[in-house]
């Protein structure tokens, strides 16, 4: 329990040591909040209609959160583990540490740990700003939060097995950051993070519910967005129950991939 409580600590300190991590993961979202924020500051509302015809309006600001809380949790998951991870196997941090008496096990706990701690604080900084700078009107029912954990920690969980997973990608660790990058990139275009989802095209839709970033963004606007805004969603509804079931496919594909592939060094070193 020690050794895993100490690489938590270690694997935020080295987190924060790095700068570009820091930017592209931790600050990410907050900074796409306020440049959508403050570009369409005088722009018309975004407005969907209720079942009872009557029209509800948010600001961009409430309209881009929920995506960008969905975005955090995929960048600091996925993104941030897969990068590391590769980058570690590449230069010989991997082989290494399979030669001293630390657990597979600890070394995990200690990633996860990490990924847990900054999605948490980032997801806490995103929401403040929000409300606190931008005006965000944040739920207050005990229901919505209950959904936004659930999503949260359903999503951390995912993103983080993916991350490990994904890993084992890039040939070598210098390559990772331009192989794992754009594939998070393209996911948030088509998955109605900066664009309602749907407009996008049918067939794009399609390919993008495989995916779970697809669903924690629904996920959150279900807890953000006004009931209205179900409208928007394909079938009319935010379909969580879906949502949960594909998020939890992935979890457990995830968890068999990592199983499969995660070796202290690459088999072809």
């Amino acid at each position: 329990m020690n050794t895993a409580t100490s690489r938590i600590s270690y694997e935020i300190r080295s987190y924060f040591r790095a700068p570009d991590a820091v930017f592209f993961t931790f600050l990410f979202p907050i900074i796409m909040l306020a440049l959508f924020s403050v570009a369409f500051a005088d722009a018309d509302p975004i407005r969907a209609v209720a079942g009872n015809g009557r029209p509800t309006s948010v600001d961009y600001a409430t309209y881009y959160l929920p995506g960008l809380v969905a975005t955090g949790i995929l960048l600091s998951g996925t993104q941030s583990l897969g990068v590391d991870i590769a980058t570690e196997r590449s230069d010989g941090t991997l082989k290494r540490l399979g030669g001293t008496p630390l657990p597979v096990l600890s070394y995990f706990v200690g990633k996860i740990g990490m990924v847990l701690v900054t999605t948490i604080v980032q997801t806490a900084l995103l929401l403040g700003i929000a409300s606190l700078v931008f005006g965000v009107d944040l739920p207050t029912a005990a229901s919505n939060w209950g959904v936004f954990a659930g999503v949260m920690v359903l999503g951390i969980a995912t993103s983080c097995v993916l991350g490990i997973a994904i890993s084992a990608l890039p040939r070598e660790g210098r390559r990772a950051t331009a192989t794992i990058v754009p594939i998070v990139l393209v996911l948030q275009f088509i998955s109605g993070v900066y664009l309602p989802f749907t407009q996008l095209p049918d067939w794009l839709q399609n390919v993008a519910s495989v995916f779970p970033l697809r669903w924690m963004a629904s996920g959150m606007r279900s807890v953000f967005l006004p009931d209205a805004f179900a409208s928007a969603e394909p079938g009319g509804a935010w379909h969580l129950a879906l949502g949960t079931l594909v998020l939890v496919a992935w979890l457990v594909g995830g968890t068999v991939a990592c199983a499969v592939t995660f070796r202290w060094n690459r088999k072809d070193s």
